[in-house]
């Protein structure tokens, strides 16, 4: 299917209410408490993540930084509950992570939209699954959220990458949950509308009050949105430092011009290359 061209719009400043209180939030406390993954058995065993604890507090917007490889998807999927931990355990609100579950919403690197669905049916499809009368509402809610309210009859290959993910937000929260998963998901993008997804996500995190782990390897990105930046370890991927990340909110791309966000960017960059050595050497093993 040939898409569609389509203006892309910037998100407008939704005119309905907050769909969820603001701060402070009262839920997505996420535990991980020693995990440690591993595929596969016998010889053909892979340690995919080393000993790992965590401790992310509810409404805190947390990156994971890292080489490729290094595991930090694999620790998204922990939580997500796409994957058990091989030792250790995840909790979210003090309730075990044993699979996926609505209290977590997952935004893919990839569009993972239903082709034949609408905009609209996409972003209401989570909220009837679970026998809400008032999904088409809800997705209302979130498209207007991201600034989509217009395409809500159009089809996922009518809209451009940046609005397809848009889409994936909006479905994610129409859950309504209190933990968003996010892998890479604007690695696709070009630079004028990745720096145009980050600030808008950024809006509806302030205005949600939502836990957020996001994994990236592109430093800048990890430093513009987090509170902390969590840098990962060449595989077997363990966590290596855990920076806070100190800078005003609510922050604009020219903060990355700021003595302190170098100075930041700096740290990471220094331990983000030895990781990356080793895990170019380990391929070459």
């Amino acid at each position: 299917m040939v898409a569609q061209v389509v203006k892309l719009e910037k998100p407008a400043h939704s005119t309905l209410p907050s769909p969820a209180p603001r701060v402070p939030p009262q839920k997505g406390h996420v535990l991980i408490n020693r995990v440690a993954v591993i595929f596969g058995r016998g010889a053909g065993a892979h340690a995919a993540v080393e000993e790992t604890s965590l401790d992310i507090a509810p409404g805190e917007f947390v990156c994971l930084l890292g080489p490729s490889g290094c595991g930090k998807s694999t620790l998204l999927n922990c939580v997500a509950g796409y994957v058990a931990p091989t030792r250790g355990s995840v909790t979210v609100d003090d309730v075990p992570v044993t699979k996926p579950g609505p209290d977590r919403g997952m935004v893919f690197q990839q569009y993972s939209l239903f082709p034949w669905k609408t905009v609209l049916d996409n972003v209401a499809f989570g909220p009837r699954v679970a026998g809400r009368h008032d999904g088409e509402a809800i997705a209302r809610t979130f498209l207007d959220m991201v600034g989509l309210s217009r395409f809500a009859k159009r089809y996922p290959g009518e809209l451009s990458g940046g609005m397809q993910q848009r889409v994936g937000i909006a479905r994610a929260l129409a859950n309504y949950p209190s933990v968003l998963l996010m892998d890479e998901p604007f690695g696709a993008l070009d630079a004028q509308t990745r720096v145009m997804m980050q600030e808008n996500l950024l809006r509806i995190w302030s205005e949600f009050g939502i836990t957020v782990l996001f994994v990236t390897h592109d430093i800048d990105e990890a430093l513009f949105l987090a509170d902390r930046v969590l840098v990962m370890s060449a595989s077997p991927g363990r966590v290596i430092a855990d920076l806070a990340v100190p800078l005003a909110r609510p922050r604009s791309p020219e903060i990355a011009t700021e003595d302190a966000f170098i100075r930041l960017k700096r740290q990471c960059l220094e331990r983000i290359r030895v990781e990356s050595m080793r895990a170019f050497d380990q391929m070459n093993q």
